[in-house]
């Protein structure tokens, strides 16, 4: 052990050490600049970069300003004006808090802050390098506002600098921390210059016309072109703003923004709950777009839990999980293939099953989901139950039959669900186009079948081209899910039960959650502080590795509050008798069964990927036609 006498770190010494926390780039200097203006009050803020901000980095705000005898404290360590006592730091609205970023930046630059409050006769200037602490303050020129210079970024921590990557990669982080931060303040206009060239003109998007054209200068257009308005209230919780379609997905996760009350995130809760939602529709390794705004009791949820404020931590993770999740799933699940043929109206939050029936609480979500459609009321608009649309024409035959006579159908329809879905096609004769059929369906009417693959239809944009195998597959899988949640799991009795060695809090677990692991088939009885014996497991199941599943499943529950890997196990099979009971390739189908293969992708959910992501259909417009053959030039 070192026996060197313990003595107080010099504040210069002390303020680099904690700049190593807040200081990494100069996108991290960027980060506290913009968060102090926007705290100020600031509805326009000018942001000058030179050489990516290693050289020159300029900030200047319209908002309330500093005072002059408030100016040196403003680089001093733990000095704030966004709270006073614990009540405060329980409740954080401000972006900054710490007081510690002005004092970190200083210490491994140069620092000029000039600044004027409203009333005050002259503008005052404080200067600071980072050998030398002691700010100096003289008055100076400056409308009502604020303007942070920051000049030669590490000068004195060489070190630091050679870590620092070239001067296009430093700027695209610089420029993806403004993006952030415009898309939580549309009231806010941000100007970006770069070497005198001018990048960013974001202008103050008050309505919901200029709040999507931010959207689409930061996202890009397609990005709104392939999105889902969303905007769902309940129990304190609120999230709105835009989800990408499955379709649109990326091949990183680059377009993802996530904000808890105007607090840009990027939390391991969130991404879990987001990933649940788009399981069953994202292709392997793509990565879902979005932007959403998530809003709720500042008091419960902790944001002073990492450095940089990146990571939060709410009291009850649990809720919000769910929540997210469901209200995702539901979004998502509702999207039919007139949604994307149109631009997409806001998803209605009144009008959607809550709580449980939504699957938004617990972790059986989906399969609670897939039973409150089958006890819908005949009377009800059968958007969840293929083969009901009015609009498939003379000879449309359904790939497998509905139920006929409500509820009391549900339970005897699963047990023969897989049986119906395995038999062959019916036979269907030829019958003529449907006349006078009025309003056209969103995928149109079918014309013809190519190489017994694709089915040709015609809409009222153009050409529809729908993978027929494709499309097959994910109808089965749907109801397929819908039987499977009508009848529940059964259990099936291990004849040596299995011996598994776990911590004791997955013990403690494994206890608490017994009557949910009881209604997914399996029993589970603790044998000893940190032993667990499995029973029973689902019979659908009985390939499964039964430790390994029941692991992680605990580790889940711990970490999330809930878990989807049961489910996740349970959807790859069905998701794999889907596959060998779907319309094989070459199979000849006549006009009728074309046109019901199409009604049913209308009224299914999901129907626009396959089970394993990939797209069901496309459409081709006519503009995308005279393109080929240069039509109107």
């Amino acid at each position: 052990m070192n026996s060197a006498r313990i003595e107080l770190l010099s504040p210069r010494l002390a303020n680099q050490i904690a700049a190593g926390e807040v200081v990494e780039r100069p996108a991290s200097v960027i980060k506290e600049l913009l968060e102090n203006s926007l705290d100020s009050g600031a509805k326009r803020i000018d942001v000058d970069v030179e050489q990516a901000g290693i050289k020159l980095l300029r900030v200047r705000d319209d908002g309330s300003g500093i005072s002059s005898d408030d100016l040196p404290l403003a680089l001093a360590r733990h000095a704030t004006s966004k709270i006073r006592d614990l009540e405060d730091l329980e409740r954080v609205m401000s972006l900054g808090f710490r007081g510690e970023a002005l004092a970190s930046i200083s210490s491994v630059a140069r620092l000029t802050l000039t600044s004027r409050t409203r009333g005050a006769e002259q503008a005052w200037q404080v200067e600071t390098e980072g050998r030398d602490m002691a700010p100096r303050v003289q008055p100076a020129a400056h409308p009502v506002g604020t303007s942070v210079e920051v000049r030669d970024l590490f000068f004195n921590t060489p070190a630091r600098r050679k870590f620092l990557k070239t001067e296009k990669t430093e700027f695209d982080h610089l420029q993806e921390v403004i993006k952030r931060l415009a898309l939580a303040r549309f009231d806010v206009a941000f100007n970006l210059r770069h070497n005198g060239k001018s990048i960013l003109n974001l202008h103050e998007a008050r309505d919901a016309t200029a709040r999507a054209r931010r959207v689409a200068a930061v996202c890009g257009p397609a990005f709104l072109e392939q999105a889902l308005p969303i905007e769902v209230e309940r129990n304190g919780l609120h999230l709105w703003g835009w989800v990408g379609l499955p379709t649109f997905s990326r091949s990183q996760a680059d377009l993802q923004y996530f904000y808890v009350n105007g607090r840009a995130v990027r939390d391991k809760l969130v991404a879990h709950a987001v990933r649940q939602a788009y399981r069953d529709v994202l292709f392997n390794g793509r990565h879902p777009t979005f932007v959403l705004f998530f809003e709720v009791d500042p008091s419960v949820v902790d944001v002073n839990v990492h450095p940089t404020k990146h990571e939060v931590r709410f009291r009850d993770g649990r809720m919000v999980h769910d929540f997210l999740y469901g209200t995702l799933h539901r979004a998502l699940g509702d999207v039919r293939p007139e949604d994307q043929l149109a631009a997409p109206a806001p998803v209605p939050g009144a009008e959607r099953p809550t709580g449980i029936d939504a699957g938004e609480f617990g972790p059986q979500g989906e399969m609670r989901l897939a039973a409150h459609l089958l006890e819908q009321p005949q009377a009800a608009p059968a958007a969840h139950v293929p083969g009901s649309g009015a609009g498939a024409g003379a000879g449309y035959q359904s790939y497998y039959r509905p139920p006929t006579s409500g509820p009391s159908m549900a339970t005897a329809e699963a047990k023969n669900a897989y049986r119906e879905f395995f038999a062959p096609l019916p036979e269907a004769t030829a019958a003529p186009m449907p006349e006078g059929q009025g309003d056209i369906p969103p995928l149109g009417f079918a014309l013809a079948q190519l190489k017994g693959i694709y089915i040709l239809a015609e809409n009222a944009h153009g050409l529809v081209l729908v993978d027929m195998h494709a499309a097959h597959e994910r109808i089965m899988y749907e109801r397929l899910k819908i039987a499977m949640a009508s009848e529940g799991l059964s259990g099936q009795p291990l004849l040596v039960p299995e011996s598994i060695a776990v911590s004791q809090r997955e013990a403690d677990c494994a206890e608490e959650h017994g009557e949910w692991f009881r209604r997914l088939g399996f029993e589970l009885q603790r044998l000893g502080p940190e032993t667990l014996a499995i029973r029973q497991i689902p019979a659908l199941l009985k390939q499964a590795e039964a430790q390994r599943l029941v692991h992680d499943v605990l580790a889940d529950l711990m970490e999330y509050g809930t878990s989807d890997r049961i489910q996740a196990h349970l959807n790859e099979l069905l998701g794999t008798m889907a596959c060998h009971g779907a319309i094989r390739a070459n199979r000849r189908l006549a006009i009728p069964e074309m046109n019901g293969l199409l009604r049913d992708m209308e009224n299914t959910e999901r129907s626009g990927q396959c089970n394993h992501g990939r797209p069901t259909w496309t459409q081709m417009g006519l503009d995308d036609l005279d393109k080929l053959f240069l039509r109107g030039r």
